[in-house]
């Protein structure tokens, strides 16, 4: 099959020219052993079935010898034997030389105790996620994310997407083995996915039993409220009224840190604006998966159930944008936040660059009337801050799913179909 040019590629080059080692994290079957080894000159298979018992008695007498081959030299799996981070830091230490590692796993360690160096200024870290539309093919990119920060940027571009189209991409997900199948075979992999992670993944990352049933209804509820601030005690609420003898918050607490280390949650904290009055700010995290077919998978649903829900679709559409916005905004060394004040005040994503550049973005599926109302959203976050101490939004942008172009509304305001986004 042929590669898929990834965003990751850039972002991990450059980190290799900067430090020794570069530690990629990500969801299973995003591709981030495929795309480390675009650059990778060897490579150690820590799973390989016919050496795996050797490397980790290797990892444990001698693991210098594992770290011995050509650079940059990729060790996959790595979190299997913890003690091979140490091993990486000290070999860094003594060849004195960047681009020598490139280290790969879909799970954080489950035993830190293992780890005596916390790897800075050797070790540098990046997060790979499943595919963008503009890296699967289904973005022309058009318009780019960069640009947008540019005052002197003039957006002009034309999209090519549909509901129907739209809730496809969403179940379909960014999984690279996805891409390119034929939609029954595609639409699959998300279900698979989740399979997995209820049966094996969520406690095979700590060795801690954790029961597939209980995961499935973890994974529907926060399903039920991705787009939302919901705290755990709703989310937990919401499993008990699905027959659920127990379930207590400490239980659900471990859970969700369980998903959150083999990376299938993603939750987007909240911004921290300078405001012109004392408005209190809300700061629980908006809930999110790492990829929206993993929402659309929990609840069974299928592109045609999305189109006969646009509630629903509206929520799944903006999970796909937030996933969209953090991979377009990290070769930027960007972040994607959300805010909400107790006044009702919010905006669905502001994408924060190290200088302290900002744009602010409401995510809607289409149409005039949504249109309008998130412009509406936007011009009262931006009335709200304090621009006397920090910068004015570098750009203001509805980003919407259904629209045949991108403009610039007489508001200032873009209008931007994701089908036409890019880094």
């Amino acid at each position: 099959m042929k590669y898929r040019k990834r965003y990751a590629d850039q972002v991990l080059k450059e980190k290799l020219e900067a430090k020794g080692a570069v530690l990629v994290e990500g969801a299973k079957w995003c591709g981030k052993t495929t795309t480390a080894k675009q650059i990778a000159k060897s490579v150690l298979y820590m799973q390989a079935p016919a050496k795996k018992s050797q490397n980790l008695q290797l990892a444990d007498t001698d693991p210098a010898r594992l770290l011995q081959g050509e650079t940059p030299r990729l060790i996959d799996e790595w979190q299997l034997a913890p003690k091979l981070w140490d091993a990486v830091r000290f070999e860094v230490d003594q060849r004195d030389d960047f681009g020598q590692f490139v280290l790969t796993g879909s799970a954080v360690p489950a035993d830190a105790s293992e780890i005596s160096h916390s790897g800075t200024g050797r070790i540098s870290r990046m997060l790979m996620r499943p595919m963008s539309l503009f890296e699967s093919g289904d973005s022309n990119g058009q318009v780019s994310l960069a640009d947008l920060f540019d005052p002197k940027y003039e957006v002009s571009a034309s999209a090519d997407a549909d509901l129907d189209k739209l809730a496809f991409l969403a179940c379909r997900g960014g999984w690279p083995k996805a891409v390119g199948l034929g939609a029954k075979v595609a639409l699959q992999q998300a279900f698979d996915y989740c399979e997995a992670v209820a049966e094996s993944d969520i406690s095979r990352v700590d060795g801690k039993e954790r029961r597939p049933e209980r995961t499935r209804l973890l994974l529907r509820s926060y399903a039920r409220n991705i787009g939302s601030q919901a705290k755990f005690e709703e989310i937990r609420k919401d499993i008990l009224g699905n027959d659920v003898g127990t379930f207590n918050i400490l239980t659900l607490y471990d859970y969700v840190d369980a998903l959150k280390k083999i990376f299938v949650v993603e939750d987007a904290p909240a911004w921290n604006p300078n405001l012109r009055s004392k408005t209190a700010i809300r700061t629980t995290d908006t809930r999110y998966f790492v990829d929206p077919s993993v929402a659309t998978a929990s609840l069974g649903l299928g592109p045609e159930d999305l189109v006969g829900d646009l509630n629903t679709m509206g929520f799944v559409f903006e999970n796909l944008c937030v996933r969209d916005l953090r991979i377009y905004a990290q070769p930027l060394g960007g972040r994607v936040y959300h805010y909400r004040d107790h006044n009702g005040t919010e905006c669905d994503a502001v994408v924060h660059l190290r200088n302290g550049s900002y744009g602010l973005v409401e995510i809607k599926l289409g149409g005039d009337k949504l249109v309008e109302e998130g412009a509406a959203a936007l011009a009262k976050v931006e009335s709200i801050l304090d621009l006397g101490k920090m910068k004015r939004p570098s750009f203001k942008m509805v980003l919407t799913g259904v629209g045949d172009c991108a403009y610039k509304r007489r508001d200032g305001v873009l209008v931007v179909p994701v089908a036409c986004l890019g880094a």
